[in-house]
């Protein structure tokens, strides 16, 4: 996935000094042909995403906080398969959240819709979701500051108090050329009840990366945070992206309370600078 040579076999020749950590090249079939990423021995620090940001870009290299989550699971663990996972670029997120719309959303949020005794519209009939509703247009609102400055303070946040909220963080080098396709870099298979081919989720997250100025900031077994440095204003933008977020990773509202999209919208959408997703 890097435009550039893998440097991870030897750091020390790209001009990197990081500190002590561990290559991986574990796949679901047997050691990979080059490391996938580096990730360091200790806990996370704070501030040590914007100068591994600093160091790495220049040789292809992008960071992003790891967790080994509540079971302890680091990435040797991870059931990567970078075999499985294609090029985001080749494939259109319109198309691919659309395709995830029609698989899911009737199932799941039309019966919602019959269970709350809605009413449905004319033309999809009892119990439907609708049809899929398009992409949600760009933020009206500016970025209020770099897209990589958002992103080092909710690692920050998240390092600082990572017992409490993952179980434990530690900082990786991947190389990939643009933070959206980090997943399929190293062939992250945390949505594989969803999505066999990862380069499928990286898609819109590259289309989020342009419109939301989003950031992959930290990935586990089944789990991942995307920093957001231009975040939905109104309730409409929220509405209309949390429709993308249901495509995306059904299980965030189907299996969290209160299971309802609008709400979903409100409370996890709406001027948030984290999205937080996870695959059961």
């Amino acid at each position: 996935m890097a435009t550039l040579p893998n440097p991870l076999p030897d750091p020390a020749a790209a001009g990197l000094d990081l500190p002590p950590g561990s290559l991986v090249d574990a796949t679901l079939d047997g050691p990979w042909h080059e490391p996938l990423l580096w990730y360091a021995d200790g806990a996370a620090d704070p501030g040590d995403w914007a100068g591994l940001r600093a160091a790495g870009r220049r040789v292809g290299l992008l960071p992003v906080l790891v967790t080994g989550g509540q079971r302890d699971w680091w990435p040797e663990a991870w059931d990567l398969s970078p075999d499985s996972a294609s090029y985001p670029g080749d494939h259109d997120p319109d198309e691919v959240l659309a395709g995830y719309w029609t698989d899911y959303a009737d199932d799941e949020l039309g019966d919602a819709a019959s269970a709350d005794g809605a009413a449905a519209e004319p033309e999809t009939g009892a119990g439907s979701a609708g049809p899929w509703p398009g992409l949600a247009p760009v933020p009206a609102r500016e970025a209020a500051e770099d897209p990589d400055t958002t992103a080092a303070g909710i690692v920050a946040v998240v390092a600082d108090d990572a017992d409490l909220w993952l179980g434990g963080t530690r900082m990786a080098l991947v190389p990939a050329r643009r933070s959206a396709d980090i997943p399929a870099a190293i062939g992250w298979t945390g949505a594989v009840n969803h999505e066999n081919d990862v380069a499928r989720l990286c898609a819109v997250l590259r289309s989020w990366e342009d419109r939301y100025d989003a950031r992959v900031v930290v990935l586990g077994f089944d789990t991942m945070i995307v920093s957001v440095g231009r975040p939905p204003a109104t309730m409409e933008e929220a509405r209309a992206l949390a429709a993308e977020h249901y495509a995306f990773c059904p299980d965030n509202i189907d299996q969290s309370p209160p299971y309802d999209l609008d709400a979903y919208a409100e409370k996890a959408v709406l001027d948030q600078d984290a999205w937080s997703f996870w695959w059961d």
